[in-house]
Parts: C-alpha cells; structure tokens; sequence
C-alpha cells in the first residue's frame, strides 16, 4: 500500500466514513505491519509515550457518544486505532520528519518547536500533535488551520517555509489567515496567549487577513520594518534581496515602524487603505504611495502583474514564481521599465510574450537555466 492510499484510509477511519471493504483493507495492512518490531521505529519511551497519548485521544473523541460510553465501542476501536496509528507513526518518522539537510529544496516545510523539520505535502491531510501528543492543527489541502487548543501556556513556534514556484495557506489559532507568497515564511505561536501581543514574522511575501482583537495587538515583523494592526487586510513584502520592504493595505489600519526602533505610537508611518508604505534600506526612510491594491495582491490568484517596474525586479519575481534561474547577460535592461500582465503561462509562455512585445530575446540552457541575450 502506498503512503497517499494509507492515509487516505486512516483519516477515513478516523472521520467515521470508511467502508467496510476499506476497513478490510485497513486491517489486512495492519496485520501485515504489526508482524514486524516496531520498537526500533521508537527513538525512545518518551517517544512511545507520545504515541500512546495520540492513540487515547483519538479514541475517547471517537467513542464517546453523549456523557454515555460504549465499552464494546471502546475497547473495539481502541484495539484496531492502536494498531492503526502505530503504522502511522511508522510513515510519520520514516517519511515526514527530517534534518535540515535531507529536505528537498522544492519541498513546503513545517520546523517544530523542537527543531526538526516536517515535509508538508501540497493537498494532503495530516493531523499537526505536539509531544505530548495534543492536537494543535490540521491540513486541510492546501491550507494548514491551527486550532486554539487549551492547555497551552507558553509560546511555542512553529515556522513554515515555502519554496520557490509555490505557495501556500496558513490559519493561525486567533483566526488570522496568512497566503504566502513563493520564497517564503512564517514564523508564528502555535496558540496566541491571552493578554499578550501577537506577533508573527516574515521574511518574503504574504498576505494577512488579521482577526480583530482590540486587547492584543497584531505585530508583522520584518527584517527592516514592522507593521502593527488590530484587525485588517493587508500584504507586506520583504525579501531580503530587494532593497525595499512593502505594506500595501487593502483594508483597516496599519502602523509602520522600523524594526530596530522600539515602537513608539508618536513615531510611526500611518498607513491608509489603498496606499503602499516602502522602508528604503538604504536610507532608512519610510515612504508612502497611493497604489491600485490589486496588482499587488494578484499573485494569490497565480497571476503577476507588472506595472511601470524595472526589468531587473521583474527577473526576481519570476525566479521566485517558477523557480528557475534567469541570468541577465543584457545588462541596459536591468534599469529599464515594462508593463506586463501574465495569467497562467508557462515561464516559456512568458519568455515568448517578453521578446514578442519588447524584443527580448533568450535561451534555455542545457541545464535548465534561462539566459537573457
């Protein structure tokens, strides 16, 4: 059985919507694995014990029925999801946690409070516990949604990593919903705390729907800069390579402030809807510009529009949208300004659509890489 086709069987199992012929196969393949040791899956009894933790949870949220139980229920359930899950925890070391250095380039990734690194499938279903085996959150496709789980009294990190040519969806614990952009991440508590100040941080691209909270603060930060809300609607851009660091407020109120300076309501950029606030990392100065909102938010739609901006800019966003080098052996294009609208093209399609309309031409290398002539 493959991976995708256990899983798939499991939540199924677990949801209550499982077939029988499917919970025949689900139990055929469980026998299977059980006849192996898994004890050398287990780097030790605190890792056992987490398991455990995971497999009595489930089963009292699956067999519960009203303030009554049904002990036939229970012990039944108990004695195939122990099974179950013991396979599963057998894909989960063997396929999802890695080091750093095992993690594919392309791949989305989720780092945990302890360090290790989690490959987030794009559109699979997975169930996100802590080490005490508490459910924090689940996959839903192509969004990850925490849930605001009790019990939890300290701030614990998580950071999700998107790789270029992707993007993805995050639902915080409060209800904040982040799309980030290709080439990016976020950095953020698995459970907001009461009483205290949101924050979260962002290197790359994403857009954030914040829920409104008037006694906690929302508190975006940046390398350079950092944007400050209650509840709005806004997208931040702050790729390390560019030399500015850009809020574009689509709706509510924000506040800028550089990030080196310690937030002072006196001394901060307030920012309107339909305006842009630029931090130059050169002078470290903040700016601000009326914008059209939606050329900056297209790229959640998978489209990228390009307005009056320099050829050397438009190089680093498609690098980051397809994830293929582009090298630029003409360098007077590099300050030169084009307007271009792309929808769902190939980076071929896009190429061909540049030297038809400004006669820029190029070649695809042996190694895949794309040369500007």
């Amino acid at each position: 059985m493959h991976e995708k086709e256990f899983r798939k069987l499991l939540d199924k199992y677990l949801d209550g919507t499982i077939s029988e012929n499917e919970k025949m196969i689900l139990q055929k393949f469980e026998k299977e694995q059980i006849s192996e040791n898994y004890n050398q899956h287990f780097k030790n009894e605190t890792d056992k014990n987490s398991v455990k933790n995971i497999v009595w949870k489930n089963v009292r949220l699956n067999t519960f029925s009203g303030s009554r139980l049904d002990w036939r229920v229970f012990t039944s359930a108990a004695a195939i999801l122990v099974g179950l899950l013991m396979v599963g925890y057998f894909y989960y070391q063997n396929n999802n946690i890695l080091h750093k250095s095992e993690v594919p380039q392309n791949a989305i990734t989720l780092e945990l409070e302890d360090g290790s690194t989690r490959i987030i499938e794009e559109n699979g279903s997975v169930i996100l516990t802590d080490k005490e085996g508490s459910v924090l959150g689940q996959q839903k496709g192509h969004e990850l949604v925490y849930s605001n789980s009790e019990g939890i009294e300290e701030l614990v990190y998580n950071t999700l990593t998107v790789p270029f040519g992707k993007t993805f969806v995050l639902r915080l614990s409060d209800g904040t919903k982040a799309y980030l952009n290709a080439g990016s991440s976020l950095k953020y508590p698995v459970k907001f705390l009461k009483g205290q100040e949101r924050n979260v941080y962002v290197i790359g691209e994403a857009f954030l729907d914040v829920a409104k909270d008037s006694l906690r603060p929302f508190i975006v930060n940046t390398d350079k800069m950092n944007v400050r809300v209650l509840g709005t609607k806004f997208n931040v851009s702050a790729y390390p390579e560019d030399e500015t660091s850009d809020v574009v407020l689509v709706e509510g109120a924000v506040s800028l402030h550089e990030a080196e300076e310690k937030y002072d309501p006196k001394n901060v950029v307030l920012l309107k809807p339909g305006f842009k606030g630029s931090f130059n990392k050169n002078n470290k100065s903040i700016t601000t510009d009326k914008v059209i909102t939606s050329l900056y938010t297209s790229w959640m739609g998978g489209e990228l529009i390009f307005r009056n901006m320099s050829f050397g800019n438009i190089v680093k966003k498609l690098e980051r949208h397809y994830n293929v080098v582009i090298l630029n052996q003409n360098k007077d294009l590099a300050s030169k300004k084009f307007n271009a609208n792309f929808g769902n093209q190939t980076i071929e399609e896009v190429l061909q659509e540049l030297k038809d309309n400004y006669g820029i031409d190029f070649k695809i290398t042996s190694t895949g890489d794309i040369e500007i002539k």
